[in-house]
């Protein structure tokens, strides 16, 4: 198994990481009430306490499949989220797309980790007639079908983070899978529930050669939350949350798993150890 910095070998599957942008987000919706010393050489924030957030997707090429786990914000990210978040964008995922050898057509199957708007933005497209289609027109898009349903009619205060305007055009597609849990979706690669987050939200495992990836979505955005005891204030369920986070780290730490750091600036991918009674990540 090799990595690379923005790409990873594991086996005979590579994984390239793409990145839609990047936002700002306040340093206490990241990490609570954890003291800065322990996440500010990391993660820096600015004179507004605020940390940047890259936006991954992970590009997953296997002998049996090209797969995208998660597809950013979009092409038309709402004027007021870009605002908010001081939204900026040197290329989008298609563009980065396309540098790795890709076109939208030969991807075959879109993986959400959770359907808030960060993360599955690129679903849908809106064609010049106005028309809202699938982006990627061959893929399958699998979701949780929990997570579906909240977010077709999204309420309280995660309403703002979905957008089912974007989404409605998959099931009239025809293109949508709905998973109820674990589920192998392609020869050595599956869905495995991470709930907290959201109620719904997964991962996804990859296997090759006795090597293991997992992108981790919002369960670890970061590698600092890999070594912090702190949940989001964007985590629904935050108790659900900290023992899914638990539960993953400590099979990563034993098993030598990769993760995916989905919203980590300079560390997309990374291990994690046993550090004192907790985890700490290694790149």
């Amino acid at each position: 198994m090799s990595s690379g910095g923005r790409s990873l070998r594991l086996g005979r599957v590579e994984i390239i990481c793409l990145t839609d942008g990047e936002i700002l987000v306040d340093a206490a919706d990241m990490f609570g009430p954890v003291p800065r010393r322990h996440w500010s050489k990391a993660h820096p924030a600015d004179p507004q306490n605020r940390v940047p957030l890259a936006l991954h997707s992970y590009l997953i090429r296997t002998p049996d499949a090209v797969v995208l786990a998660d597809t950013g914000v979009g092409e038309a990210l709402d004027p007021r989220y870009a605002k908010a978040y001081s939204f900026r964008r040197e290329k989008s995922l298609i563009a980065r797309l396309a540098e790795a050898g890709c076109r939208p057509e030969e991807v075959g199957l879109v993986v959400n980790t959770h359907l808030h708007f960060d993360h599955c933005g690129w679903n849908t497209r809106r064609m010049p007639d106005d028309r809202i289609v699938p982006t990627f027109p061959r893929a399958r898009v699998i979701v949780q079908k929990g997570e579906w349903e909240v977010a077709l009619r999204p309420k309280g205060p995660d309403k703002p983070s979905y957008r089912p305007q974007g989404l409605r055009p998959l099931a009239a597609a025809g293109v949508l899978e709905l998973l109820e849990g674990r589920r192998e979706i392609a020869p050595g690669m599956e869905v495995l529930p991470i709930p907290g987050h959201t109620v719904h939200h997964q991962g996804v495992k990859v296997t090759s050669e006795g090597g293991v990836f997992v992108v981790s979505g919002d369960s670890i955005p970061t590698a600092a939350h890999a070594g912090l005891e702190a949940t989001m204030s964007f985590d629904l369920d935050p108790e659900a949350a900290a023992v899914s986070r638990k539960e993953l780290l400590e099979r990563a730490a034993a098993e030598d798993w990769v993760l995916g750091f989905g919203h980590d600036p300079l560390h997309p991918f990374g291990r994690v150890r046993r550090h004192g009674r907790g985890f700490a990540a290694i790149y």
